[in-house]
């Protein structure tokens, strides 16, 4: 019973409580029914209300189109508050238009101050009213001009719609209300209007402005009108000056205005009025000044980021370039603001491509985002740029340095001042005309002297505009080329810089520059920037200029100049190897190094080109190579970076003793050597002497690199199938790989041909008609390896262009193949610097960038570029014209052949073996050396023993084989024999086994032709001593 009652009551509860639940339910249904039907009744009302206000305002605007400049200001005022009520700007864009339209033309009337919509101001209940309301218009015109594209002819409209709105009421003159008895409000007017400005500067007006610039100015071609841009220039400035150049103001203005790319150039070029405007405000100054606060400076670069930053330093440059009084008197904080800026860009240059980096086209890899929009300007910004290397700025900077005398009978003609124009701040085409204008004034010989206190204020001036342009071109990775020669441009600016760096310190030259290596402060690290550009520069220089140049008219500097600073590079570099400061450098001091070795290497081998400095000028006369070689055998760094940087140093016959002691060292190490344990892997092979070349061909150059380093003998095969008699004992090897050498030589065959003039050898451009010619080029070069490697002298004088790229040196960025091109052919050389000398239009020649051959009698047009044939040569690039057509006769022509020839070579000999030779010693390392014996004083050097022992050991490795077996022959002049009583000599050739070799010998008289007969025999190898004996019938 009890359970049961207690059942009823949960049931009743339970139903009592869905009861309840289901009433909550229902009243929450009708809450909410409630709500959705308020919230529909409103959004239908608001709709309903918004249709009728359109309507309303598009009546207004649509009746009377005619007469709407008669409205009274007020009903334009209550229409314009109903439209920025229900303000849409998908929606009202047309009617916002209107309105603005509207107010326009009424304060375009005459004598109606009730139409005029700014008279609205001067009522006391809509004054507060109408200026929220003109804020709000003017705002909803700086929203529309950050959307709408300005190269758009409908945009275009619009953007000049509302830039006259922002234009007429953030300023009173153009106000009717203000003109005669209304003068006295302009005070009043003047302060809405600031009020007005103050307003949409919070809301981000800068920021609209920028946009709009970027979006008209950002490309090859402006779409702004100039009308346009005289709206948007005057609109920046209103705020900075009104707040008389604050710095937050100038801070705003150089952000978001003078970032916009190249704009100074397109006030220029559009409204030249404005930049009568920036000057009158002496703008320029106050940038520069406000810039030249380190934290401000920052905080402008820090919010521009990489790019932007550029371009606000190209805008700030040309401004500069403009005003030559304040670059003038604010030399120094124009400088120091550039350095900054350019330093701040420099921290994200790149040497490489990563997934962090991002290509520039002025910076090269950067590791900040870049605004691929800015692309389509950066021709204009580098124009900009320009000026800061053209050589109006670089009168004004270096006015110091350039105002120095360096001739003695008269004064240095001056060039006549050029308007600034991107076009002549870089005159690139008048270059080489102007190089050969030959002076014909005396100057004194630069040379260190000293004298001058290096804290002197000029010498800090000077260092600073040197910083300068040494981090414009770290920075400018791109453009280079360009700096360097805009550096060079006036000849007289690197001499007279090098006469400053002659005076500085107590004694000028080298001691100064390696104290300030081992100096970390400001004023050493500027110092070495200065000679960091100077190198840079001077390199440049005597790169592009020909031989001429730098030999007759001596350009710049004087040839005993160049071996005054030839012999200082020598030993700065020489000092910083062997000090240790190279093994250790990094950042500053390893671009220092490479810069000054990079100098020094370009005089080098200018000078083993052609000569201009003394002999033995090169050589290190404090450095011993015995100790140069004992640190070498005990791995010591310093050696092996003066081996690898400054080999011509060392004396060359002891880096020939260094090569050679470097082959023997491998061949030790491949076990090429015999020992009295073991005995080198001999490689036998049969040759038949009519086919010696195929053969040789077939035979070797299957074998492995390290079968081509060892021992290979041969045997040789006559014309009747028969073996020949003897024992190859090096010897027939010999003689094998030199009629193999003499044969692929031949110019008969065409794998190579001649110079004309000297006929020097270098690869035929036709070879490529034998087959497989690649891969005998590549046996060519393994053959020459082989005969460098066992240390054979061949007959093969090669052309010094090809040397130098057996060598690598067409791989070195300092490396012109003009100057290599009189190697070739001198006579097509001195054609094509015609055409640099020509002084008329060279499109009169008719000439194009291309080149047609004769090959086998027929003409092959080879174009230089692509599409060349149908490029004409101009003045513009008569200069690329030459460099690529030397580059096409010496390198591209030549490509494959040379490529194959260079693989064979460096498959026997180490391209690190060869680069302490230059191309003249890599020469005589070949073939070697062809100077007269001077046997007078060969006589007074050496006792008689020695000079009988060394007459016939030049002589006795001249083998000859004849029918009846091998004989030795040698020719020496009688004079040379009546020298030689009877004497033993050791033997140089090796003789096999037990066997006894007849040997004659002759001595020719070159005056009578009568041999004068000598009788020699030999003794077995084997007997002690290995001598062999000579005497004279007559004894």
């Amino acid at each position: 019973m009890f359970s049961a009652s207690q059942s009823s009551k949960a049931q009743f509860l339970d139903k009592a409580r869905q009861a309840r639940e289901e009433r909550r339910e229902l009243k929450e249904r009708e809450r909410a029914a409630v709500q959705v039907q308020a919230l529909i009744r409103r959004f239908l009302c608001r709709c309903r209300l918004q249709r009728e206000i359109r309507r309303e305002v598009e009546d207004f605007f649509g009746t009377n189109e005619s007469g709407s400049s008669k409205r009274s200001a007020l009903s334009v005022f209550r229409i314009a508050r109903k439209l920025l009520f229900v303000f849409n700007h998908k929606e009202d864009k047309e009617r916002f238009e209107k309105l603005c339209r509207c107010i326009l033309n009424s304060m375009d009337v005459e004598n109606e101050p009730k139409v005029w919509y700014v008279s609205l101001a001067l009522s006391k209940d809509l004054t507060l009213l109408w200026i929220k309301q003109i804020k709000d218009i003017l705002w909803f015109c700086c929203e529309f001009l950050k959307q709408l594209k300005p190269d758009i002819l409908q945009d275009s409209r619009l953007v000049n719609l509302h830039l006259t709105m922002l234009v007429t009421f953030t300023d009173t003159s153009t106000w009717k209300i203000l003109r005669g008895k209304g003068e006295t409000l302009r005070p009043a007017m003047n302060h809405i209007c600031a009020n007005i400005m103050g307003h949409l500067n919070q809301k981000g007006f800068y920021s609209v402005l920028q946009i709009l610039l970027t979006n008209g100015l950002a490309r090859s071609r402006p779409s702004l009108s100039k009308g346009s841009l005289t709206a948007i220039f005057s609109l920046a400035l209103r705020p900075v000056v009104a707040a008389q150049f604050s710095d937050n103001l100038l801070r705003s203005f150089l952000i978001h205005i003078m970032s916009v790319p190249a704009i100074m150039t397109h006030l220029a070029t559009l409204t030249p009025e404005r930049l009568a405007v920036i000057e009158s405000h002496d703008l320029f100054r106050k940038f520069i000044l406000f810039l030249s606060r380190e934290a401000q400076c920052r905080d402008v670069c820090v919010c521009l980021e990489g790019s932007h930053t550029l371009c606000l330093l190209g805008n700030l440059v040309y401004l500069g370039s403009l005003n030559d009084k304040v670059l003038e008197e604010e030399t120094a904080y124009f400088v120091g603001v550039l350095i900054h800026m350019l330093s701040y860009c420099q921290k994200y240059v790149s040497q490489k491509k990563s997934n962090l980096t991002h290509w520039h086209p002025v910076l090269g890899w950067f590791s900040q985002t870049v605004d691929y929009g800015l692309n389509e300007s950066m021709p204009l910004l580098t124009k900009q740029l320009q000026h800061l290397w053209g050589v109006h700025m670089i009168r004004i900077l270096f006015s110091d340095v350039l105002s120095k005398k360096l001739l003695e009978n008269q004064e240095i003609a001056q060039l006549p001042t050029q308007p600034v124009s991107p076009q002549n701040s870089l005159p690139m085409k008048n270059l080489f005309k102007r190089a050969f204008q030959k002076s014909a004034s005396v100057r004194n010989i630069l040379k260190p002297v000293g004298g001058k206190r290096v804290d002197s204020a000029e010498v800090q001036k000077v260092c600073s505009i040197c910083v300068l342009y040494q981090t414009t071109l770290t920075t400018l990775t791109q453009i280079r080329l360009q700096i360097l020669t805009g550096l060079t441009y006036l000849d007289d600016l690197l001499p007279k810089l090098w006469a400053f760096i002659c005076e500085l310190g107590p004694q000028g030259g080298l001691k100064l520059f390696l104290e300030c290596l081992n100096n970390d402060t400001e004023e050493s690290k500027r110092l070495l920037a200065m000679l960091m550009l100077f190198c840079d520069c001077s390199r440049h220089l005597i790169t592009i200029l020909d031989d001429i140049e730098v030999y007759e008219e001596q350009i710049s500097f004087k040839l005993e100049e160049l071996v005054t600073i030839s012999s200082f590079l020598n030993s700065f570099v020489f000092k910083m190897i062997w000090d240790g400061i190279v093994e250790n450098a990094r950042g500053e001091t390893l671009e220092l190094f490479h810069s000054v070795h990079g100098w020094l290497m370009v005089l080098y081998e200018r000078d083993c080109r052609r000569r201009f400095a003394p002999e033995d000028h090169w050589l290190r006369k404090d450095l011993k190579p015995s100790v140069l070689f004992q640190e070498l055998d005990k791995d010591k760094k310093r050696a092996q970076l003066l081996l690898q940087y400054i080999p011509h140093v060392i004396p060359h016959k002891n880096r020939v003793l260094l090569f050679r002691n470097m082959v023997t060292k491998e061949k030790e190490k491949l076990g090429l050597v015999e020992t009295s344990s073991a005995s080198p892997h001999v490689t036998h092979i049969t040759i038949r002497r009519s086919r010696m070349l195929e053969d040789g061909y077939e035979q070797l150059r299957q074998l492995s690199q390290n079968a081509m380093k060892g021992v290979i003998r041969v045997k040789f095969v006559n014309d009747l199938g028969v073996d020949e008699a003897g024992i190859d004992q090096d010897g027939v090897f010999k003689e094998f790989l030199e009629e193999i050498i003499k044969k692929v030589f031949d110019p008969a065959l065409n794998l190579f041909k001649t110079t004309s003039g000297d006929e020097r050898l270098y690869p035929s451009p036709t070879s490529y008609i034998h087959e497989n010619y690649l891969q005998l080029f590549e046996f060519v070069g393994k053959m020459l390896g082989k005969a460098v490697y066992e240390g054979i002298v061949v007959d093969v004088p090669f052309a010094s262009f090809f040397l130098s790229q057996l060598l690598g040196h067409h791989h070195s960025v300092f490396y012109s193949s003009v100057d290599e091109l009189p190697s070739l052919d001198s006579e097509f050389y001195k054609n094509l610097t015609s055409i640099k000398r020509y002084d008329g239009d060279i499109s009169d020649l008719g000439l194009t960038l291309s080149y047609d051959e004769d090959v086998m009698g027929q003409l092959v047009c080879h174009e230089l570029v692509p599409g060349g044939k149908t490029i004409p040569v101009t003045n513009e690039n008569k200069i690329s014209y030459i460099h690529l057509m030397a580059h096409f006769r010496m390198h591209t022509q030549i490509k494959s052949q040379t490529a194959a020839l260079i693989s064979g070579f460096r498959s026997i000999i180490k391209p690190e073996w060869i680069r302490m030779f230059s191309a003249p010693e890599l020469q005589r390392l070949i073939s070697g050396d062809n100077a007269e014996i001077d046997l007078e004083d060969l006589k007074s050097r050496l006792t008689q023993m020695e000079l009988k022992n060394m007459f016939l050991k030049a002589n006795l490795d001249k083998v000859l084989v004849s029918g009846k077996g091998p004989f030795f022959h040698w020719f020496l002049r009688a004079e040379f024999l009546s020298a030689l009583p009877f004497y033993l000599v050791k033997c140089p050739i090796r003789i096999g086994g037990d066997s006894v070799l007849a040997v004659s010998a002759a001595a020719v008289n070159p005056d009578s032709w009568q041999k004068t007969h000598g009788v020699l025999w030999g003794l077995p190898w084997e007997s002690p001593g290995h001598y062999l004996a000579v005497g004279h019938p007559s004894q």
